[in-house]
């Protein structure tokens, strides 16, 4: 079925082009926080303490959008054709990674935090539309499989952003590497969209609300009006959270619990990320017609038991006294102990997240499944930013990654019960039975 997907003209131009997309925002936001934290080409910071202030403000800056922008770009994607959506926003993203560049020329910081504040526009907008798309191109037995894809890129796209846009801004002397990324993934991203078949607008006489912030309480009361719906968005925004999380806490427990260098890291990042591809692949192995719910509640026990190995090996460790690579840490137990908790955790994320979204998508209606997307999306940025803002003032009070990690795993559990009493699943009787039935 893969194969089939990434070759037919229904789903391949949307496939790279979220794929160009998201590679872009990652190597733009990442990029700028080199520049920030080394200069260009290791040429020193100018900014000192507030350096690390300034890298954390990134995110925020391109999450920002997504609380007001979303419900837009759900209204945009019924009201007109999403195919036809999706070229003029990769278009508009032209001009912004040319802004990118005169930022990166003139090595100003206050150009690229605009720059990328556009992107995170364009990601808001973009949203509704890539995951709104995929029911109307596939056949619900191909939804997970297109999910599981879908999923699986956009996290290589993060490792792969987050990897180049070190490198680019460390080892370039000059900006023009870094621009002729930027400007030529806009590029190829606004061909690929070009290419996406039209479908027609699922809701012709839609009126686009005038303000994005009504539009925006207004999609999340039409969700709240839909049980399952509204259940599904705080089940699927829960792996976010994890994933979110996790990443983010991934670099410091790397160096400051087992010594590891920067390879470590990184090899700690693909290890992740093979982990979120393989366990996707397996959700959509695993749904045969329909998206498979009962491996929701089976992805969130196995979230919280890999959180909880995690915590558990980072608890035990003594702290390192000097700094290793990654054949040190492939050949110690405790490394080899934490990657492969690493790995399980990912795998469980694919498994919780490809049936659980697929599930959304499937049961929105169809003349509002953009908005439906749109509204999912929102809750994702707030809970995102509340764990993170969460997390943050846990560490700044002294709570240690260990905790952290296990305060993510017994979470997970009040999740794994959630998640079987608003959707049925996993409790004796109702396993094959969906949300609503009798």
């Amino acid at each position: 079925m893969y194969k089939d997907l990434m070759t037919s003209r229904r789903f391949a131009p949307l496939f790279w082009c979220q794929f160009c997309s998201a590679l872009n925002d990652n190597f733009l936001k990442n990029a700028l926080g080199m520049l920030i934290l080394f200069g260009l080409g290791s040429a020193g910071s100018v900014y000192g303490e507030k350096g690390n202030m300034l890298v954390a403000l990134a995110t925020v800056v391109f999450i920002a959008p997504f609380f007001i922008l979303s419900a837009l770009g759900g209204e945009l994607a019924d009201r007109f054709d999403k195919g036809y959506v999706a070229a003029r926003i990769k278009l508009a993203e032209i001009p912004v990674a040319a802004l990118a560049a005169v930022g990166f020329f003139l090595h100003s910081v206050e150009i690229l935090f605009v720059t990328l504040a556009l992107f995170g526009v364009m990601a808001a907008l973009f949203g509704p539309v890539k995951y709104g798309i995929l029911p109307e191109k596939l056949q619900t037995a191909e939804l997970p499989a297109g999910n599981a894809l879908v999923e699986g890129a956009t996290f290589l796209a993060i490792l792969i952003g987050t990897i180049a846009g070190g490198i680019a801004v460390k080892t370039a002397r000059s900006p023009e590497l870094v621009v002729g990324i930027i400007l030529a993934l806009a590029v190829v991203s606004w061909v690929f969209a070009r290419s996406i078949p039209g479908a027609g607008p699922a809701a012709p006489g839609l009126a686009i609300t005038a303000n994005p912030w009504t539009s925006t309480i207004a999609l999340l009361r039409d969700l709240k009006r839909e049980p399952r719906l509204w259940s599904g968005a705080a089940i699927v925004s829960w792996f976010w959270v994890v994933g979110s999380a996790a990443l983010s806490l991934l670099p410091p427990l790397v160096k400051d619990y087992i010594g590891g260098n920067e390879d470590v890291v990184t090899l700690c990042l693909a290890t992740f990320v093979v982990g979120i591809a393989a366990g996707s692949a397996l959700a959509a192995q695993a749904s045969h017609g329909k998206p498979n719910l009962t491996l929701v509640p089976l992805g969130a026990a196995l979230i919280a038991a890999f959180s909880l190995a995690v915590a558990g090996i980072a608890g035990l460790l003594p702290r390192p006294t000097a700094s290793i690579g990654p054949l040190a840490v492939l050949g110690s137990g405790a490394g080899l102990a934490l990657l492969a908790s690493l790995c399980g955790l990912a795998v469980a994320g694919g498994l919780f997240i490809v049936p659980a979204f697929a599930a959304v998508q499937m049961w929105a209606p169809q003349d509002a499944r953009a908005r439906v997307i749109a509204a999912v999306n929102v809750i994702n940025a707030a809970w995102m930013v509340a764990a993170g803002a969460l997390i943050a003032v846990l560490q700044a009070v002294g709570v240690g990654l260990a905790t952290l990690f296990a305060l993510l795993g017994v979470m997970s559990i009040g999740v794994l019960f959630y998640v079987m009493r608003a959707w049925r699943v996993g409790l004796p009787g109702l396993a094959d039975k969906a949300p609503g039935e009798a």
